[in-house]
């Protein structure tokens, strides 16, 4: 590793503890990585009406409506960090938030009554940022909503599936993970890991297992649900069969962990724990 990557890996783990992470590790600071797994911006198994038009601006947004929606709560629709607070009055977006999910992706909501957050908060998916309102240049309460990739608006995507251009459609939510840790497993591990199994901590947390296929290394992390922001006793560990088994523990505020080992065509034990909840697998994954 060279000079230069050694000290922005250092800066790093210093801004983390910083910002009240705990006793975090290098390999605890997250790395940014394309938000793939947005959700709808409204409480979970909440039903809403989406409607998408040509003479949208921007064309690609959707406005969301359902009965009596004023004041209803809105949510991130994934996790990230709060980069806009703003309040264009009686114009435009109004009071309006946009969240920087990282590797340029972004995501807004407008026309909003309250705002209930600020610049630089972390937010989990999940989380209420806000509630719907009728501010800025809009003639009924709704919450207009955008996804955007170096700040061009995308076509909407919910749970991996692009909403309906042009018209209405009804639409569910599934943003109904609660956990209200505003870091993912994914963010944790980095760029390029998807998940392939998981076990609860009782009402915790949860240990995650990620896989790279492009570079053939396992990722374990766990995840706190209770306690989020305050430090307390947390592990994760991974081991190859054959080789050594290695484990992330300490007092962290938000997760273990990345402990990360190459795999490909290998079985790994993994596991983790918060406070007296523990889990550890069989080796299993032989190959993934």
């Amino acid at each position: 590793m060279g000079v230069s990557m050694r000290l922005t890996r250092f800066l790093g783990a210093v801004a983390a503890a910083a910002m009240g992470l705990g006793a975090l590790t290098v390999a605890n600071a997250p790395e940014a990585s394309a938000a793939t797994n947005f959700q709808m911006p409204f409480p979970c198994n909440q039903t809403w009406s989406g409607q998408t038009r040509t003479n949208h601006s921007p064309r690609l947004a959707v406005d969301f409506n359902r009965a009596g929606d004023h004041g209803d709560t809105v949510v991130a629709s994934a996790s990230g960090t709060v980069s806009k607070v703003r309040n264009e009055g009686n114009t435009s977006y109004g009071r309006w938030i946009e969240i920087d999910h990282g590797s340029g992706w972004t995501t807004r909501y407008a026309h909003l009554s309250t705002q209930n957050v600020s610049v630089g908060a972390r937010v989990a998916q999940g989380q209420k940022i806000g509630e719907v309102g009728n501010t800025g240049g809009s003639t009924g309460a709704h919450l207009h909503f955008e996804e955007r990739l170096n700040g061009a608006a995308q076509r909407i995507k919910f749970n991996g599936s692009q909403i309906y251009y042009y018209g209405t459609r009804s639409y569910t939510s599934k943003n109904c993970d609660g956990s209200g840790n505003p870091y993912t497993p994914e963010e944790a591990c980095g760029s390029g890991y998807g998940r392939i199994n998981s076990a609860k901590l009782g009402s915790a947390g949860r240990v995650y297992l990620l896989y790279n296929n492009s570079s053939g290394y396992n990722c374990v992390v766990t995840m706190k649900s209770t306690n989020i922001g305050k430090p307390t006793a947390v592990s994760a560990s991974l081991q190859v069969k054959g080789g050594s088994k290695t484990t992330d523990s300490g007092n962290y505020s938000y997760y273990a962990g990345p402990v990360r080992k190459s795999a490909a065509d290998k079985c790994v034990r993994w596991g983790g724990s918060i406070g007296s909840a523990d889990y550890e697998s069989p080796y299993e994954h032989c190959g993934s």
